[in-house]
């Protein structure tokens, strides 16, 4: 499954040639658009810290959705029928069940039906914003340099994206387990598209983390306050995940080879 993303014919020519230019592009592109969303905010005194991301996403989705059609890359990106992932590639997910579980653990508060409308719309855009740009436009281009380079980078890239909650108030600890657990799932992500070559259960796993995040009595904002323990505990399991995973693409290409 690896072997075809990488040398699928729909790459596009600059992507090809030159991905980290095509990686550096994206990224410096989606900062500027956050970082001008952020300095609106600021300006306004806007005191809600998802607004800004709100700003920032909208037209970013918009901009996807134009991009994918006039290209025809949704079936390239990822946008698969759910039906061609193996069954047995179904198991590979089942981790993220559990780190759903533990992180649901501390319950959830009250909120209103329009505040649980605007946390499933927002958490949804985030999902497949974040999704479509990290483990499909620049995971794809750096697919073209090698699969390590591609999962490490991608992450890595997606771990310092989220440095940017620090301008909405977020204290030093949290902005650094929220990178923490950036890296990890963004491993675990990057791995598993590699694996099945499918995002739907990607953007659907991100969707229902943050808006369990978002309903936890314990989350001011974006900021990620469940019990150390719990922490750990989401943490070995991610790990587990990503080396259970990439054991099985390295078994995978040696059997190819």
């Amino acid at each position: 499954m690896s072997i075809e993303i990488t040398n699928n014919k729909n790459t596009s020519p600059y992507a090809k040639k030159h991905p980290i230019w095509t990686v550096v592009i994206v990224e410096l592109l989606l900062l500027i658009i956050m970082f001008a969303a952020g300095a609106y905010a600021t300006i306004k005194k806007v005191d809600d810290a998802t607004l800004p991301v709100l700003i920032a996403f909208i037209p970013i989705a918009i901009a996807l959705i134009i991009y994918l059609s006039w290209k025809r890359r949704w079936r390239y990106m990822g946008f698969r029928p759910l039906l061609e992932i193996p069954k047995r590639g179904w198991l590979y997910y089942l981790p993220f069940v559990a780190v759903l579980a533990a992180i649901s653990a501390s319950g959830f508060k009250e909120v209103t039906s329009s505040e649980l409308l605007y946390f499933l719309g927002f958490t949804l855009l985030v999902g497949f914003v974040e999704e479509t740009v990290y483990r499909g436009l620049i995971l794809k281009a750096l697919l073209n340099k090698s699969i390590p380079t591609a999962v490490i980078t991608s992450s890595v890239l997606f771990g310092i994206t989220h440095l940017l909650n620090m301008l909405s108030g977020q204290n030093l600890l949290d902005t650094i387990m929220q990178i923490i657990y950036a890296l990890l799932i963004g491993a675990a992500l990057s791995l598993l598209i590699i694996k099945n070559n499918n995002i739907l259960p990607l953007i659907l796993f991100h969707f229902i983390h943050n808006l369990i995040r978002f309903l936890s009595p314990e989350v001011a904002g974006t900021s990620i306050n469940t019990p150390v323990i719990m922490d750990g505990l989401v943490i070995l399991i991610l790990l587990a995940q990503c080396i259970w995973i990439a054991s099985s693409l390295k078994k995978k290409t040696k059997a190819i080879t």
